[in-house]
């Protein structure tokens, strides 16, 4: 017998005459593993088995020796073995009044985290304060650079983000549901963006 050992499995055939070529072993173990012939290595005392036309004695293939083979598949599937069957698609949850509002309040705190504080900054920077100054820096003797005003890719980027903010707040209003809360919500966070929307184009056409 001859073992080959294949990740965690080890294979037992029997020895082949030692003037089988390597070829022949390595179309057998394809056949029985169902791994196509190149797809895999075969080890054996530290060497790779390269040439398929040598005989089997080349290596010195006896009984009792252990080939590896190395490549294909980690683990050899039985042909007997069923499929496991695949799992179902995963379904869409249905939207509540509660997912709706927390999805509302989600939204507007994002707003409110991360372009409220640009949009201010960007307000602040068209103020009535001379030279772009900050008013604490007004009376100050020390010289102090203008502030750089905001380019119109500044205005043009925290509008388009204000723009989708209120296009997704309006995704979430559902065709004939009756949501009272959530509607109320949605509709007090609709004028809370269009507030802030509103504050960064009023600055722009003051420069």
């Amino acid at each position: 017998m001859i073992h080959v050992k294949w990740g965690r499995d080890v294979l037992h055939f029997p020895i082949p005459p030692p003037n089988t070529p390597l070829g022949k072993l390595r179309a057998d173990l394809a056949e029985y593993t169902h791994l196509p012939p190149t797809s895999f290595k075969l080890v054996h005392a530290g060497a790779v088995m390269k040439d398929d036309a040598a005989p089997l004695s080349a290596y010195k293939i006896r009984e009792n020796s252990t080939i590896a083979l190395i490549g294909g598949h980690a683990v050899p599937q039985a042909p007997s073995t069923v499929p496991a069957p695949r799992p179902p698609p995963t379904q869409k949850a249905v939207p509540t009044e509660e997912s709706t509002i927390n999805a509302i309040n989600a939204e507007l705190d994002r707003v409110r985290s991360t372009l409220v504080p640009d949009v201010d900054a960007f307000v602040q920077a068209f103020s009535d304060s001379p030279d772009g100054l900050p008013p604490s820096d007004i009376s100050s003797s020390q010289v102090v650079p203008p502030l750089p005003k905001p380019s119109v890719l500044d205005h043009t980027r925290l509008s388009e983000l204000l723009l989708q903010s209120l296009l997704r707040l309006d995704a979430l209003h559902l065709s004939g549901v009756d949501w009272p809360d959530a509607r109320q919500q949605r509709k007090a966070a609709v004028r809370e963006v269009q507030g802030v929307l509103d504050r960064l184009d009023s600055a722009w056409a003051s420069r």
